[in-house]
């Protein structure tokens, strides 16, 4: 049975920059990379020399810690450098790409008429696996687990985040084998969650194998660990996996097609852009020619791969991240303010009554990145709860990996969240706490000392 939940906490954070409804095709761009980074708890392994010439689909490496979990080039070309870090650590590898894109084949076939094991097997041999993500902790899911349901939120509630139903609008079919796919992997239900009030595309409202929720609410309604919570919490020993909904058409391709076919549509936003756009691409592409085409404005920019809130700063001639689907530009906020917050101001947010955005709760910002003051003491003041939607004690559980107690941890719910759901508490907090970092300094003490 359908479920709606109404989320109350919240804040929907309205930028300029908002990407036209209009999508681009620019040429394959000459060089892509696959970055480690981006995989939680993930110890990489190579399998591929610079000079090595790959296909789409040809495995780059696997992880240490499980063998069967391959990560495959998206496309076709030549391994030209291997980007090493402090103590010989991969941060990326470069893939100078083909004009014209070859991909390792295998045979298709009907999700319906294969077994669990079957399945997992060709997603993990293709590279579509680390799509497949988990809670707790936020890492690749473990395709050894038997998770008791699989989340896909079908919208996106970031900032100047990109439209899944204008996205995926054409894409009924590979969708609908992806689910087919992925509901051979639990034995519970596949929640896929739309957005309350929105005419949502056949593209979702239409789909079989899966339980249709709707969610209403302000940010963060659409980020996956919310809606986990108040449709089928985690408790400690349970797993619970979500994948985006352009995964699942890829997972779609795999089966219909017989191949990896990485592609992704990403919202290119910010007011810093003079054309903000949506872009058709690759997985891992350079955003040198996008950005390019999308006229960077002049001035000293941050290019962020993914939200405002919660993506990975990145340089000009950067790569698109593995889970990204947004690149977002904004103004660096380096420069001095004259008499700071004491300044009055109509151009300036609030989400206290400090400026006067409260009067004008439709209008969309230019923000940039200052942070108007450093770190100070963490105290209590009832801000993280205006913003978190959770029947957990946000600042509580904070305060816990701070002295790294690990059963109290586990009392106030460190197994339900992830950095994401508490980009909203730090970019409300007065003082200026980083709550994402100390989240995932949270979730790998956990993780190790359980795995």
């Amino acid at each position: 049975m359908s479920e709606y939940i109404k989320i109350k906490q919240g804040l929907d954070l309205k930028l300029s920059g908002e990407a036209a409804k209009s999508v681009i095709a620019l040429p394959v761009a000459e060089i892509f990379a696959i970055k480690p980074k981006d995989f939680v708890g993930l110890t990489p392994k190579l399998l591929v020399k610079a000079g090595a010439n790959v296909a789409a689909g040809t495995p780059v490496f696997f992880d240490k810690n499980d063998e069967s979990i391959l990560f495959c080039s998206p496309v076709s070309g030549e391994i030209i450098e291997i980007v090493r870090g402090e103590k010989r650590v991969i941060l990326e590898i470069k893939i100078l790409a083909d004009r014209e894109i070859k991909y390792v084949s295998s045979t298709p076939s009907n999700p319906d008429q294969l077994s669990r094991n079957e399945i997992i097997e060709k997603l993990l041999k293709s590279g579509c696996w680390p799509f497949i993500r988990q809670r707790p902790y936020g890492t690749i899911a473990n395709p050894k687990d038997k998770p008791k349901a699989i989340f896909i939120s079908a919208f996106d509630t970031n900032p100047l985040a990109p439209d899944y139903d204008f996205i995926l609008s054409a894409e009924e079919t590979n969708f609908q084998i992806g689910i087919n796919a992925l509901k051979k992997l639990t034995t519970g239900k596949i929640h896929l969650n739309i957005k309350a009030n929105s005419t949502s595309a056949p593209v979702f409202t239409q789909a079989q194998n899966v339980q249709i929720n709707t969610i209403s609410g302000p940010h963060p309604a659409g980020n996956v660990g919310v809606q986990i919570h108040h449709i089928d919490p985690i408790n400690k020993g349970e797993v619970v996996w979500h994948i985006n909904p352009q995964d699942v058409i890829i997972i779609g391709k795999l089966f219909n097609q017989g191949i990896f076919d990485a592609s992704r549509t990403v919202a290119v936003t910010g007011a810093q852009l003079e054309k903000p756009q949506y872009y058709k691409t690759i997985v891992g592409t350079n955003i040198k020619n996008i950005l390019a085409d999308a006229v960077l404005k002049k001035g000293d920019n941050r290019i962020i791969s993914g939200s405002v809130l919660s993506g990975s700063q990145i340089p000009v001639d950067g790569f698109l991240g593995f889970y990204d689907a947004q690149i977002t530009v904004i103004l660096e906020g380096n420069e001095y303010e004259f008499m700071g917050w004491l300044a009055p101001g109509f151009n300036k947010f609030s989400v206290s009554r400090t400026f006067f955005s409260w009067l004008s709760p439709n209008k969309k910002y230019n923000l940039n990145t200052n942070l108007h003051g450093e770190e100070r003491p963490f105290v209590m003041t009832g801000q993280y709860e205006k913003v978190f939607p959770m029947d957990i004690y946000p600042v509580q559980l904070l305060k816990s990996i701070l002295i790294e107690d690990i059963e109290l941890m586990e009392k106030l719910g460190i197994y339900e969240v992830a950095e994401e759901d508490f980009a909203l508490c730090e970019l409300i907090c007065t003082s200026k706490i980083k709550s994402q970092e100390i989240i995932r300094h949270g979730l790998d003490m956990v993780r190790k000392e359980f795995s």
